[in-house]
């Protein structure tokens, strides 16, 4: 059964040569590269992309700077605690040691009044 729809081989043929045709005329009066309107383009295109990598060199700047500033941050912070530390191991040094020579000054006492009896009885018993 036919359509009545239904094209004929010749027309397919031309309807497919006349879309050709239309597409090599587009492509055809398509602008040139070394036309004014494309070399505006590509100087407006090369612009962008130029405002595009100064404002990257512009960040990574940026984040270096404050990448530079946090380890400065760290390394002070870090220096400080040491200090702290040192500070504090100091102080618990001096407090033993202060200890240790309030301990040998009674135990030097101690004796000192040990060997004061031991001489008092001695001379008691002469």
């Amino acid at each position: 059964m036919r359509h009545p729809n239904d094209n004929s081989f010749a027309e397919r043929r031309k309807t497919a040569a006349d879309a050709r045709r239309e597409l090599l005329a587009k492509f055809a009066s398509a602008p040139k590269p070394s036309d004014p309107v494309m070399q505006e383009r590509r100087a407006a295109r090369e612009a962008v992309v130029a405002a595009r990598e100064a404002r990257r060199a512009e960040r990574d700047a940026l984040k270096a700077a404050e990448s530079e500033r946090i380890l400065m941050e760290a390394t002070a912070l870090t220096a400080a605690a040491e200090a702290h530390e040192k500070a504090e191991a100091e102080a618990r040094q001096a407090e033993i040691n202060d200890r240790i020579s309030r301990v040998v000054a009674d135990e030097a006492a101690r004796k000192a009044e040990r060997d004061r009896r031991y001489a008092a009885r001695k001379a008691r018993q002469r």
